[in-house]
């Protein structure tokens, strides 16, 4: 098997969804590819910007598409969008950190996340709002995920709902309020 960028980084998804991230080293993941560490170099510049790849990786996929048209409104597509990425991401191990990661290295092309800003845009926040709902929103799904993983890593048993659907109902009402969309600052 040739070493490409491709290679190497669905390597480090398989490394993720296996053993977290604790073990998605640059050694761990030369080892698994039968390579030097360097030679990974050769693909991606270091570990921050393969895990910006292994997050594109998670969320530009058919699954997690979700088109305005198909709903009564933006607010109900910005609902479906989060729900669908709370169950994507809820079987990965550690997602939520590779995610943030990602998001904080404002990667440009992570399509859930634009499609996130533009669903709250077309729902009638302006630009800058935007970006905040976006931030709040992806701040409460990583959140909902690290929770439940937490309890499953942790093996404890809980009958409780982590609440994830009532706070994102709360959230995405609260950020779509007449009263948020044209409120000065």
């Amino acid at each position: 098997m040739a070493l490409t960028q491709l290679t190497v980084v669905d390597t480090a998804v398989d490394i993720l969804q296996q053993f977290g991230l604790a073990d998605l080293s640059m050694r761990r993941l030369a080892k698994e590819l039968d390579v030097q560490v360097g030679a990974l170099y050769w693909h991606v510049k270091n570990k921050q910007e393969l895990l910006a790849q292994v997050a594109a990786k998670l969320l530009n996929t058919p699954a997690l598409a979700v088109r305005a048209e198909d709903f009564a409104s933006p607010g109900e597509a910005v609902l479906q969008l989060m729900r669908k990425l709370y169950l994507a991401l809820l079987p990965i191990q550690d997602s939520p950190e590779v995610i943030e990661v990602a998001s904080a290295m404002q990667v440009k092309d992570l399509q859930p996340v634009l499609l996130l800003r533009s669903l709250l845009q077309q729902a009638g926040l302006d630009a800058e709002r935007a970006c905040f709902g976006q931030q709040l929103l992806l701040n409460h799904v990583l959140g909902s995920v690290a929770y439940r993983q937490n309890l499953i890593q942790l093996d404890v048993a809980s009958e409780e709902s982590d609440g994830y659907d009532w706070g994102l109902q709360r959230a995405v009402a609260g950020l779509l309020s007449p009263a948020c969309a044209t409120a000065q600052d």
